[in-house]
């Protein structure tokens, strides 16, 4: 097996792993929704977890995706053109987690300074 069939290998592995998580977060996220429904019969509190829940699986398997292009594009084909891709598709799936993590929170990163800890 030569190195770049490892490589796409490695990058595909990545991606399945990226959809594991998806999946496996959707579970997660509507079992617990349903438990807080279940304990507190609080519609709002359930919502909140079922989107906490699930936006920590979708900023995870973001990160995994980012993994999974690196390896695919720069370690198999490292052409300019797929470079300048590759930091587009960064630059949107940074902007991605950014909203979702303002989603979750509630409040900008730069905002939460006093709420850590």
């Amino acid at each position: 097996m030569t190195f770049d069939e490892v490589a796409e290998a490695a990058g595909v592995a990545f991606e399945v792993v990226a959809v594991l998580v998806l999946v496996a977060g959707f579970c997660l996220a509507a079992t617990r929704s349903a438990l807080t429904w279940r304990r507190s019969h609080d519609a709002r509190r359930a919502y909140r977890t079922l989107r906490e829940v699930l936006g920590g699986g979708l900023l995870i398997a973001l990160e995994i995706l980012v993994a999974a292009d690196l390896v695919g594009t720069v370690a198999v084909d490292p052409t300019v053109q797929n470079i300048a891709v590759l930091g587009l598709i960064v630059v949107i799936r940074t902007f991605l987690s950014f909203s979702i993590e303002t989603e979750i929170e509630g409040v900008f990163p730069w905002r939460r300074g006093g709420r850590e800890g």
